[in-house]
């Protein structure tokens, strides 16, 4: 039998179209697997609001609050939170890579919280432990820096729209650009409502606070106040 070999062209129209199926296909992929990395982030976020529900029923329906006012940054609201999220460990400086947060406390597209928050992606609320007068008077740097005022505990009962009022979400635009904060209006992340429900929303679609952006650490009126719609 006589057998007939390819021929360098038939190769290379092989080659070519091999090529060209994979450039059409490798999108289609990257963003199936980019839709199961938000479904991951979501399911930590829902987890998270678990811990959190536990954390009020054990202390008088209060929401956390240890007197440190950067307390809505995820290193820091992890620790009251460490218990009811089966984790041990002893809280120590920013850079303590010793008490690493777990797994559920990462997003699974966010490649920054590993090398700089100590591997927690997302962050709390500073409405939850100031009053709706203290949000009102802070300016945006009292969040970070500057003489913030002192904390004061929130019970959950203020909050007066639990379906519209943000608890905890993704502190960047963790599954698109990995760029925008909170303070940099843009993006799309997990949000994490007071009724335990989750949306994966436009930055955009959010009510602006007290600073200017749409915060809802600033949230106007406090725990009293809606952040969706806007």
């Amino acid at each position: 039998m006589n057998r007939r070999a390819f021929t360098l062209i038939e190769l290379l129209v092989v080659i070519a179209i091999t090529s060209l199926v994979a450039a059409l296909l490798l999108p289609v992929f990257a963003s199936a697997r980019e839709r199961a990395r938000v479904a991951t982030c979501a399911s930590n976020v829902r987890q998270i609001g678990l811990a959190l529900t536990q954390y009020v029923q054990d202390w008088d329906e209060y929401l956390p609050n240890t007197g440190d006012p950067y307390l809505w940054q995820g290193r820091r609201f992890r620790w009251p939170l460490a218990p009811y999220l089966a984790w041990r460990g002893a809280p120590g400086g920013s850079r303590d890579l010793s008490g690493a947060a777990p797994q559920i406390l990462a997003c699974p597209s966010d490649s920054v919280a590993p090398e700089i928050w100590d591997g927690t992606s997302y962050a709390y609320i500073a409405c939850a432990y100031y009053t709706p007068a203290q949000i009102a008077a802070m300016d945006l740097p009292d969040y970070y820096a500057g003489n913030p005022p002192t904390p004061v505990s929130q019970p959950f009962a203020a909050i007066a729209h639990p379906a519209y009022k943000v608890l905890i979400a993704d502190w960047l635009d963790n599954h698109t650009h990995n760029a925008y904060g909170w303070w940099s209006v843009g993006g799309k992340r997990n949000y994490l409502f007071a009724d335990g429900h989750v949306k994966f929303l436009d930055a955009t679609e959010l009510r602006k606070g007290h600073t200017g952006f749409t915060d809802p650490n600033a949230t106007i009126g406090g725990l009293g106040g809606v952040d969706y719609p806007r």
